[in-house]
């Protein structure tokens, strides 16, 4: 299952290199890159590309990352300037190596963007290894949005998020709608590892338990041979089913479908909540 590329987006993707900016579009191989790019939208990847954790379906290099770029965050905004951006994504890698996690990054990146008018921020972050101090300076910068995604279920934990914890990410978005209620929260879920239904309603409710605004369900596509393979792909009418199971729990905004990833069409889903 894969996307016929258009060949659309070489504006953006140009524009991102040069400025020595990276997205997480390119890293991750994202199978809606060529629409995002065409539509002139990216989800920039900051604090390097070099992963210090290495889950099994996440194309994104395992390493040492080299210390943050502290130019990283002005040359951000440069580019949401040039782009025209009215919704900015940003998320980064997992820095466990870094005493804070990257939240002071992170903070500055945000700060950033807030100066310049009419930009919504949303984040993508990590699980800070459950750090509430590093969670806090993030919420300080006042992000429209906060999105920590559950990926699986439970189970599947020690094969698909090795180094992760189903109960620290709930957690994020936890502490975050406790902490600042203004902030949207939002969370996504992969389907097609081996979960069985129940097992995904579970993570559903677990997810409305929490607080969370914002859901995305999608398909599960292995990036390359090295990652987990494809247990099943779902029908499209398997989407729309958990789609309308989702709304029945009252999550704000609901996107389902094969392509569907966290960041897909993310100012729309700002816009159907502001309705």
């Amino acid at each position: 299952m894969r996307k016929r590329r258009t060949g659309g987006g070489s504006r953006v993707s140009s524009l991102i290199s040069g400025l020595g900016l990276k997205t997480v579009c390119q890293e991750a191989l994202c199978p809606n890159i060529e629409e995002c790019f065409s539509r002139g939208t990216a989800t920039f990847l900051i604090l390097g590309g070099v992963c210090t954790r290495g889950c099994s379906f996440c194309s994104v290099r395992k390493g040492n990352p080299a210390p943050p770029d502290g130019e990283e965050p002005l040359r951000l905004a440069r580019a949401v300037r040039r782009m025209g951006l009215r919704h900015v994504v940003v998320t980064s890698v997992t820095r466990d190596d870094l005493p804070d996690g990257g939240s002071a990054h992170y903070k500055k990146t945000i700060q950033g963007l807030r100066e310049i008018k009419g930009v919504e921020v949303e984040v993508l972050v990590p699980d800070f290894q459950g750090r509430q101090e590093s969670l806090t300076t993030v919420l300080e910068a006042g992000p429209d949005i906060l999105s920590h995604n559950i990926e699986t279920v439970p189970r599947l934990y020690p094969q698909v998020r090795q180094g992760a914890s189903y109960k620290r990410s709930l957690w994020v978005l936890a502490f975050t709608k406790k902490q600042c209620k203004n902030i949207k929260t939002k969370s996504g879920v992969m389907l097609g590892l081996g979960e069985s239904r129940q097992e995904v309603l579970e993570v559903l409710a677990d997810l409305r338990e929490v607080g969370c605004d914002v859901l995305t369900i999608g398909q599960y596509l292995r990036p390359t041979r090295e990652h987990l393979p494809v247990q099943r792909y779902l029908e499209p009418e398997e989407f729309e089913e958990y789609k309308r199971l989702a709304c029945s729990m009252s999550f704000q905004e609901v996107k389902a479908g094969p392509f569907v990833r966290s960041s897909y069409y993310s100012n729309a889903s700002l816009e159907g909540l502001e309705r």
